[in-house]
């Protein structure tokens, strides 16, 4: 993700976080928004990054904020992991999977509350996303930047399509 913010052009860690908080990562990506500064540093010893300013010197930004451009090395990286993404296929990693692989451990009654919590807190995460893209594009992020809300939104809505009908199936003891 550093890399590809960094493909427009140098910039330091709090533009790169605030261009990260723009495109609403938080809610698609695995961002720790606090080790933006830490994977800077790294990939500058990596020769992925190179500092190009630093404080008030010519070309640097802000006063004492490290200015990292992409290095060629960098941009082969990028373009490597890029490709690799694409053609990955990964499972997705939820411990909501491993709550189901127990929901035989909970009375029916408490079964029931859990999801229809869960169905709820899925319908305001639902809504949070279009508050996002809303915002996104008044601020003018990138249009493709909505594609990785709508993709979050299209899990949460098949996740609600399946509750419903765990509900129907819960009610009718054909899950435990």
């Amino acid at each position: 993700m550093i890399l590809g913010v960094l493909l427009d052009g140098p910039l330091h860690g709090y533009e790169v976080r605030k261009t990260l908080e723009l495109w609403g990562a938080q809610h698609w990506a695995n961002i720790a928004f606090g080790s933006i500064y830490h994977a800077l540093g790294k990939m500058a010893q990596e020769g992925l990054l190179e500092v190009v300013g630093d404080g008030g010197s010519p070309g640097g930004g802000a006063r004492g904020r490290t200015v990292y451009a992409i290095t060629p090395e960098g941009r082969a990286e990028f373009d490597r992991r890029l490709r690799e993404h694409w053609s990955e296929i990964m499972p997705i990693v939820d411990p909501f999977q491993v709550a189901l692989t127990f929901m035989d451990r909970l009375p029916k009654a408490d079964l029931l509350a859990v999801v229809r919590e869960r169905t709820e807190r899925l319908r305001l995460g639902l809504a949070s996303f279009e508050r996002a893209r809303n915002a996104k594009r008044a601020a003018d992020a990138p249009r493709h930047v909505d594609e990785c809300l709508e993709l979050s939104a299209a899990e949460y809505r098949a996740q609600l399509e399946w509750l419903e009908q765990a509900v129907e199936r819960i009610e009718r003891d054909d899950i435990p």
